[in-house]
């Protein structure tokens, strides 16, 4: 029977016999019906008729009971649709009533006692009284001593304390409620059934008490066990389910967390998408719909301050107004809504400075205020909000009295928040914060005392591991600042760098806000010339490592990564150069350099030695290839996310690693390289490190037997910038015969790179290797865009770099020595690819690329055994079997850079991009050499070049000891005849191929060419590697 004929069946029955009865049974099928439907007119007509049951049942009637707890479960259920304070009020009466003519002992009482402390504790959230909370705590206490261990049902009383002492802790901040709380959720978790319906919400709630616990306290393990939680709830939710949008939401605030704690742009992006999944499982009438719309655009919100566009934020104040819409004057959580939007609009005044968005904020939170009076609970954080508009009000208009009115607010939210109290730190910095800006207006010294004694205060109560002691550290050094700056105080200067170098005894997990407030500690260090500007640099890097290693080697985190670095490692190399000391610039430029390859890296490390040391060695070098092999693997997965898992597997793999140090000879095992290591690279030659700072521009010539030889550079990293973009603007014509470059203009720029960069260079190299030696380039920042190997004067009775040597890059140091450790097999045993697509899917046609590839098979299928693939099977598949199982690589065909999202460049093939992720990815049995006849092959992301994420790259990762690409588009008729010149040089009369040759033969097969083709093709391809 459905729904609708049972309750028109009650319905005639009662028209036919108007018993008590018949009532009670329309009433409870009208309760249903509303539960299952939400139609409001089921709800208010099943009230009147138990309100009709109740009045006839007198105090003594044997169903009173019956008839009071139905008419208050209707109550509440109204409530949960409408929020009308008044329905609830009725409900808790009632079942107060209820309980008291229940004898003790009676079954019952437990259903009574659980009703009513629910009942109690939805008043809290409503009314914020927390006399009410109290008691449901007491009621579930004692409906749990009714539940005795042991009891099937033990679990429902348990999982309510929980949530109880939860919200208590929330509103009061003690952690000891915590704490209990999440106690009292494992152990419901524990005892409740896997195969009962509810589980999901027990899931859930454990995960919120940890998401709780991990901003108290900053235990990662916290977080990553409460969205396995979440994952966990939604998989017991699938589509159709009635619960889905509360798991979504709740893995989508899990998520949020953890952007805020590692700045991943995946993890926001994420919880967007799942807070939309979720919106959309609550249309219009829906009684989750405002607090859905709040929970996206709160995600919206977030997102809005960490990627600055303005769209985001837009659009969370649209959602915030809809959500509002939805509580109108009268509505219990009200309040909230008026919280949530002028927190944004807030925001939007920031940003765009419209007076009106900060007056319409005070007014919201005034309003929201006001419906939340003194001995209400969240009347502090109102209070706090309220206050910090104002003062934003006073930065704009300069009226004094929103200023005063900001800081009587604070201390009145101070109040609130006692000795003991979790937002007690919070609420002693926003005082302090507006007590500074009060200084700034009056001058008034002792103003500025106060406000640095309360943020010492409150960060005396954020120890070491708490996520939000960096804020504490940061406000407290920006007033001692101001202090010192008004006084000269050194004491105040020194208390500051005193608390910065705190930063380098930092053990727990790593933010990126940690290390934005170590870069804050660089950038005052190098502003005052401080001594321990040094330091801070090597703490700072120190920092990031922690960092970087805590997300997976995925690259859905590069743009954290990217953030992270910036110009950090180019800086520190300035500031030992200022100091002199040159074998530690090298260090840190290397660890700070090409953070993403390095920590992925660290997964392919070679193992032979620590296998050849011993029965202990061989076994450690055994589990971490193992472990090495299953993190790689889980990282293959990068669309999903796997944090529990990655960290357990990160956690044993660290193990592993401290064990390997124990042994004799390894104690820097995947440690960063010192300088007498890093010298191995400039075994066959010197390496020359050309950095750019904003502070200085410098070259460091790394020979394989002694220190470093400085050649301080004339030139600003603003000129370098700028001779970049001016070349990068002139090549971006090249490769086409209908658009010839003015050769002038790239003459120009080759000058000048040599009388400021190259020439100096050159002339100090003259004492250290003689003319035709090998040179390798290591460029950094913008000058990682710009040729070097193609400098000179270019002039009658003056020699170009190229005369003086064969020139080669490496992206670092370290990629240059692992280059080195793959010794070559013996040709017998290495195969020879050529692949070749000249009609890709959806590009533009290739007509050289047949011509080319014979080319190269004339060449060297004489001497290996050589195979092509060409148009139809030169697909994605088919070229990454290619490549996994020949050790030489030709690739002919478009080579597509992507600015934006450098991973997702890619080798266009018949059927689609072979993209770096493929690349990196591919498991290749001892690569030598690969080819890379295609264009922009070895520029990567334009505003992160020291990441070096580009194609080129990409195959030296993979394992290919030496590889030619290009800096930018290739002719292709050009790109035929180089590669015809480069094969005859490269293969010579021994009848074996050496990818050591590369260099030579493409610096010679340039020099041959160099009357036949135009100038800037000539100086496209570089070589890379060994």
């Amino acid at each position: 029977m459905s729904m609708a004929d049972d309750v028109e069946q009650c319905r005639v029955a009662l028209q036919e016999c108007p018993r008590l009865r018949s009532f009670e049974d329309l009433a409870n099928s009208l309760l249903y019906r509303f539960l299952q439907q939400g139609v409001l007119s089921d709800i208010v007509e099943a009230i009147g008729l138990y309100r009709v049951t109740l009045a006839l049942r007198p105090p003594d009637h044997p169903d009173r009971f019956m008839s009071l707890n139905s008419f208050a479960t209707s109550l509440e259920a109204r409530f949960r649709h409408q929020a009308v304070l008044s329905d609830l009020d009725e409900a808790i009466e009632l079942r107060r009533v209820g309980l008291a003519i229940l004898p003790p002992g009676h079954s019952d009482s437990f259903f009574v006692l659980e009703c009513l402390a629910n009942a109690l504790q939805q008043r809290v959230q409503a009314r914020g009284v927390l006399s009410d909370l109290d008691e449901a705590i007491t009621l579930h206490k004692v409906a749990l001593a009714l539940r005795p261990p042991g009891h099937f049902h033990r679990f429902v009383p348990l999982n309510n304390l929980a949530t109880s002492l939860l919200y208590r802790f929330l509103r009061r901040g003690v952690l000891s409620d915590m704490d209990k709380a999440i106690k009292l959720y494992r152990a419901a978790l524990a005892q409740y059934p896997p195969c009962y319906p509810h589980r999901f919400l027990y899931l859930n709630d454990l995960a919120t008490g940890l998401l709780y616990s991990f901003e108290q306290r900053g235990f990662v393990s916290d977080l990553d066990e409460a969205i396995e939680l979440c994952r966990a709830a939604l998989e017991l939710c699938p589509a159709g389910h009635p619960h889905r949008s509360v798991s979504l939401g709740s893995l989508a605030n899990s998520l949020t967390v953890r952007f805020r704690q590692r700045g991943a742009l995946s993890d926001i992006d994420g919880a967007i998408e799942l807070q939309r999944a979720a919106l959309a499982l609550c249309p219009p009438g829906h009684s989750d719909r405002s607090s859905s719309l709040n929970n996206l655009a709160h995600s919206f919100g977030v997102r809005f301050k960490q990627r600055g566009v303005l769209s985001d934020l837009d659009e969370a104040i649209e959602l915030h107004r809809a959500a509002l819409a939805l509580c109108p004057p009268g509505h219990v959580y009200r309040f909230l809504s008026l919280s949530n939007l002028a927190n944004d609009l807030r925001s939007r005044f920031k940003r765009r400075g419209d007076l009106s968005d900060v007056d319409e904020a005070i007014e919201l939170q005034r309003a929201g205020l006001a419906l939340r009076p003194p001995g209400q609970d969240m009347q502090c954080t109102f209070l706090g909000n309220l206050a910090i508009y104002l003062r934003d009000r006073f930065q704009q208009c300069g009226i004094p009295s929103y200023l005063d009115e900001a800081i009587v607010l604070h201390r009145r939210a101070l109040v609130l928040c006692p000795p003991g109290h979790s937002g007690r730190p919070c609420s002693l910095s926003k005082l302090a914060v507006s007590l500074r800006c009060k200084f700034q207006q009056c001058g008034v010294s002792s103003i500025l005392d106060d406000a640095i004694e309360l943020h010492r205060v409150a960060l005396a109560l954020r120890p070491p591991g708490h996520p939000y002691r960096f804020m504490s550290l940061d406000n407290l050094t920006i007033t001692l600042q101001d202090r010192f700056q008004q006084h000269g105080l050194s004491s105040d200067s020194e208390e500051v760098f005193k608390l910065y170098s705190q930063l380098s005894q930092v053990s727990f997990s790593v933010s990126h806000n940690d290390i934005r407030v170590a870069k804050a500690w660089v950038a005052l260090a190098e502003q005052l010339k401080h001594g321990s500007a040094l330091v801070a640099y090597q703490t700072t890097l120190k920092l990031l490592d922690q960092y970087v290693a805590i997300l997976s080697s995925s690259s859905h985190h590069f743009d954290a990564v990217r953030e992270a670095t910036s110009s950090l490692a180019m800086d520190a190399f300035s500031c030992c150069v200022r100091r002199g000391a040159l074998t530690t610039a090298v260090e840190l430029v290397e660890q700070g350099r090409a953070v993403w390859w390095t920590q992925l890296a660290r997964f392919r490390i070679p193992l032979d030695e620590l296998s050849a040391s011993g029965d202990a060695g061989h076994a450690l070098a055994e589990e971490f290839k193992q472990l090495s092999f299953r993190l790689r693997t889980v990282f293959d997965a990068s669309t999903e996310d796997h944090s529990p898992l990655i960290r357990q597997l990160t956690m044993q793999w660290d193990n592993v690693v401290s064990r390997i140090r124990l042994l004799p000879g390894f104690s820097r095992f995947l440690l960063p390289s010192l300088f007498s290591d890093l010298q191995k690279a400039a075994e066959d030659g010197p390496v020359i490190i050309v950095n750019g700072s904003k502070h200085s521009c410098d070259a460091l010539i790394v020979t394989s037997a002694q220190d470093p030889i400085l050649v301080p550079l004339n030139i600003s990293l603003a000129e370098v910038s700028e001779l970049s973009s001016e070349f990068q603007s002139v090549t971006d014509g090249a490769g086409f015969c209908d658009h010839r470059l003015e050769s002038k203009t790239i003459v120009s720029i080759l000058r000048q790179l040599w009388d400021r960069v190259v020439g100096p260079i050159v002339q100090a190299l003259k004492d250290l290797v003689n003319r035709g030696s090998r040179i390798w380039w290591c460029p950094t920042a913008e000058f990682t865009l710009l040729p070097l190997h193609a400098a000179g004067p270019y002039a009658s009775k003056s020699r170009n770099l190229s005369y003086f040597y064969v020139s080669s890059y490496t992206p670092t140091l370290v990629a240059l020595i692992r280059a080195r450790q793959h010794v070559s097999r013996d040709a017998s045993v290495q195969h020879f690819v050529a692949v070749g697509q000249g009609n890709p899917d959806g590009g533009k046609e290739l007509r050289c690329v047949a011509a080319e590839l014979a080319v190269v098979a004339e060449r060297v299928a004489p001497i290996l055994s050589f195979t092509w693939l060409a148009d139809s099977d030169a697909t994605v598949l088919g070229a990454s079997d290619a490549f996994s199982r020949n050790q030489w690589l030709h690739l002919a065909c478009h080579g597509m850079p992507n600015w934006k999202q450098p991973f997702e460049s890619s080798f266009a093939m018949r059927d689609g991009p072979l993209t770096i992720r493929d690349i990196i990815r591919s498991r290749l049995e001892n690569p030598e050499f690969a080819f890379l006849s295609a264009c922009h092959t070895t520029v990567g992301d334009e505003s992160s070049p020291d990441e070096a994420i580009h194609l080129a790259a990409a195959m030296q990762f993979s394992g290919f000891r030496s590889v030619i690409g290009s800096m930018w588009s290739v002719d292709d008729e050009v790109a035929r005849q180089v590669v015809t010149a480069f094969y005859d040089h490269l293969v010579d009369g021994s009848g074996r191929l050496d990818c050591r040759r590369a260099a030579v033969a493409l610096h010679n097969a340039v020099k041959t060419l160099r009357k036949k083709i135009p100038l800037e093709q000539q100086i496209v391809f570089v070589h890379i590697g060994v």
